[in-house]
């Protein structure tokens, strides 16, 4: 079957992406792995893991070229796992997408209970960074590598009722910044994406209220392009930012939110 994507930025790269069994980590790893890239899939779900293997490869993937395991971002057991599986199954890591995410809640900030909020944290936050700490050093051995987190608009405007989850957000925007200079002398870049409302499952509740729905959360974001995004959307620009096209920059956060103002 011909690729669906003409670029082939990425051959002979090994690429692991979190929660990459639908919505936007499902078009990541589907369009690193049609830029040539072996891919890693993981979810918390055996069965969504073997769906999407099958939905990969019938997209037109090899199926020795991408694979996928178990894992809650959130356990060191789960992390540890998914990075020996990907050196064992490929011989190195070159690519992390930290995309896997959770918003438990909604209400007032000042109602987060603590234990929703040290969730918030564990999951959104601490558990990317671990998993670089992982990664890192194989990456080192490659000579070089790129992470990417995924943020959202929400980290420079928290919303209104998952203000807490945007705060996370927030965070992801300057562990960014601090682990790319900290690994820019070693040939690894870091960068995130900040995408806005985008027409997935973990976004529904915000925009699937009937015909009118969507044109309600445009209005409210003020977005001046009148529509809501598409995962293949966030996909484009994470494949940009992982391959040599970007190769000056780190650092960096890329809005994908249809022009909304998003600014700290």
């Amino acid at each position: 079957m011909t690729s669906k994507y003409s670029a082939t930025r990425l051959q002979g790269q090994v690429a692991i992406i979190t929660a990459a069994t639908k919505g936007i980590g499902l078009a990541i790893a589907e369009r690193l792995g049609h830029e040539g890239a072996s891919i890693v899939i993981s979810s918390r779900d055996q069965k969504n893991v073997d769906e999407t293997l099958n939905q990969l490869t019938k997209s037109g993937l090899k199926p020795e070229k991408v694979s996928g395991v178990i894992c809650h971002v959130g356990n060191p057991e789960h992390r540890q796992k998914l990075v020996d599986f990907a050196i064992q199954k490929y011989g190195k890591i070159d690519i992390l997408v930290n995309n896997a995410g959770i918003n438990p809640g909604f209400g007032d900030i000042l109602d987060v209970s603590e234990s929703v909020w040290d969730k918030l944290f564990d999951v959104n936050v601490k558990a990317g960074f671990l998993l670089t700490k992982l990664v890192v050093p194989h990456m080192i051995k490659n000579g070089g590598g790129n992470v990417i987190f995924n943020a959202s608009y929400g980290g420079y405007r928290p919303p209104t009722g998952i203000a807490a989850y945007g705060v996370t957000k927030t965070t992801l925007l300057g562990l960014t910044k601090a682990l790319a200079e900290s690994l820019a002398t070693k040939n690894i870049r870091v960068n995130c994406i900040a995408p806005g409302v985008i027409k997935t499952k973990f976004s529904k509740a915000l925009w699937d209220h009937g015909p009118e729905g969507e044109q309600t959360i445009v209005e409210e974001t003020g977005n001046p392009m009148k529509r809501l995004g598409e995962p293949e959307e966030c996909a484009g620009a994470v494949a940009f930012l992982v391959s040599n096209d970007a190769s000056y920059i780190t650092g960096e956060t890329i809005v994908i939110a249809g022009g909304i103002h998003a600014r700290l």
